[in-house]
């Protein structure tokens, strides 16, 4: 039985991941394509307790090398528990976050160095990246009214502008080098359009590697 796929999507606050999600799940669908699907942090038992302690605005200050060794405790669970044997099963996986979202956030936002970030990758996930990466580029600015509207922010939403704007640099620069995994969806569109986008860059690349 050959390996299921792995498909993430990445993106900053309010780039409409929720939404996409729902249209990575149709697409996979359509090809009748089993598939499990997970976030980060969370997707397992520990994992979401985790989650809770990293997004509480309640939660205290912590140093980013915690925030980031915690992240990626999380992460290891996930690939142990559930990642992996999907995969290795044949089904495929959709995560919500996943190794970029480090190298973004914990990397770019909070300066943690990019070395220390790439042995811990190496360290507890070997390898393992996704086979796609479909990765929401939106304007902060434009991102976190949408982020933030009619409910309370979290831990990751009450940053200065400027934490933000270094995590969508640090995405765009794992575009530029890793551009094959990557697909750029332009998340400043309407809802249905950047739909529309993503289902047909998905579908393309589903017919290409299946």
């Amino acid at each position: 039985m050959s390996e299921g796929r792995f498909i993430s999507i990445e993106g900053g606050e309010g780039a409409g991941k929720s939404t996409s999600l729902r249209a990575i799940f149709d697409c996979l669908e359509s090809r009748e394509i089993e598939f499990v699907s997970t976030r980060e942090p969370g997707g397992t038992a520990l994992g979401e307790q985790v989650r809770e302690l990293l997004l509480n605005p309640a939660t205290p200050t912590m140093a980013p090398e915690t925030e980031l060794l915690l992240v990626f405790a999380s992460r290891l669970q996930n690939v142990v528990e559930k990642i992996r044997p999907a995969l290795q099963s044949g089904q495929w996986v959709v995560a919500d976050r996943f190794v970029d979202a480090s190298y973004a956030y914990q990397g770019g936002g909070r300066g943690v160095c990019e070395h220390r970030i790439a042995s811990l990758h190496a360290w507890t996930l070997g390898t393992l990246v996704p086979d796609l990466t479909l990765l929401l580029d939106v304007s902060p600015e434009v991102g976190l009214r949408r982020a933030v509207k009619n409910r309370v922010a979290d831990r990751f939403e009450t940053e200065k502008m400027s934490f933000y704007e270094r995590v969508r640099q640090a995405y765009l620069d794992r575009v530029s080098d890793d551009p094959e995994r990557f697909i750029v969806i332009d998340a400043r569109q309407p809802q249905k359009e950047m739909v529309r986008t993503l289902k047909k860059a998905l579908l393309d690349w589903i017919d290409r590697h299946e």
